[in-house]
């Protein structure tokens, strides 16, 4: 079943992206949201984060799924986004797996 969301822009879907993999090992730490929080403005990361939490991970990825259908994304775009999405990864300096089975269904995503 689809979820229904209203129309994310790209900073949004990015937003809302990197809090999924911060989430990837069921917990996100201060530095995670630092990281996150540094790319996008205050409130726009409130809205999204407010709507994260409400989600379960195959809402999440099916709103994933949907959102980029929407949009087109340079090779520069996703590379970037790939990098970003690394850096939370990495913030603990551990990849877990169920980080790298994230990042794999992921990037059947996005690519």
């Amino acid at each position: 079943m689809k979820t229904k969301n209203k129309q994310w822009t790209k900073a949004e879907l990015h937003t809302y992206i990197l809090l999924v993999c911060a989430n990837a090992d069921n917990h996100i730490t201060p530095e995670e949201i630092n990281l996150i929080k540094s790319n996008v403005n205050g409130e726009a990361f409130d809205r999204i984060y407010d709507e994260f939490l409400k989600d379960n991970e195959t809402e999440s990825l099916d709103k994933i799924c949907d959102a980029v259908a929407l949009h087109e994304y340079s090779h520069r775009e996703l590379d970037q986004l790939k990098v970003d999405m690394n850096r939370i990864f990495l913030s603990d300096q551990k990849y877990m797996l169920m980080e790298q089975n994230l990042k794999r269904i992921l990037d059947n995503i996005i690519y």
